[in-house]
């Protein structure tokens, strides 16, 4: 769902991108390491402070990036116009990957699936896209910080079927990602990195 104004002031804010840079990023990499080269996949790119991480942190080759709100799209393409020829952006929906099977070596969410209604969905579309091997690297929220009382009055948020650490977790190895490193703040933030197995000689 798209953001209200509050939450899309926070989202265009230097704090949320120096928290992103320093505290969130240092997380994932911690869990799961750098890319060493490739081509990743951000859902919900915001106005691009995650796509310059995937390259600058992440060691991206290259990167593709979609948001659901065109605002988004079209600030992260100013952000990113020195880096034009390795990034491919565009307007799309988390729950309709618009890409083939099997093409990235990973795919990161930064805060991203918790405000997709159908958020089972995008996990599977996202095991999808990516190749056997490739990594998943997930920041994600929490159902007792939507459901608080003052986040729901001022920020908008799907509130039907939240999910916690272990319920998010479970719906990854539910969908076929293994193995599931993670760690949570608060019990209302945590950071995960899963794999798509490769698959084997059988197959």
């Amino acid at each position: 769902m798209l953001l209200n104004r509050i939450e899309y002031a926070m989202m265009n804010n230097p704090v949320r991108a120096c928290l992103q840079r320093t505290f969130e990023a240092r997380r994932l990499l911690r869990l799961g390491g750098t890319m060493k080269g490739g081509t990743a996949l951000e859902i919900g790119c915001g106005p691009g402070v995650g796509v310059e991480l995937i390259f600058d942190r992440f060691r991206a080759s290259s990167v593709d990036a979609f948001d659901l709100d065109p605002r988004m799209v079209t600030r992260a393409r100013r952000r990113l116009r020195r880096r034009d020829g390795r990034v491919r952006l565009w307007a799309g929906d988390a729950c309709a990957i618009a890409a083939s099977d099997a093409v990235y070596d990973a795919v990161f969410d930064f805060g991203a699936i918790h405000h997709v209604r159908d958020w089972r969905r995008t996990l599977s579309e996202i095991l999808r896209v990516l190749k056997p091997g490739g990594v998943f690297y997930a920041e994600e929220v929490f159902r007792s910080f939507i459901a608080h009382p003052l986040w729901r009055r001022l920020l908008e948020h799907p509130q039907q079927d939240r999910f916690d650490h272990d319920e998010f977790r479970t719906a990854l190895a539910e969908r076929g990602f293994d193995p599931i490193r993670s760690n949570e703040l608060w019990h209302g933030f945590g950071w995960f990195v899963a794999d798509k197995p490769r698959a084997t000689s059988a197959e």
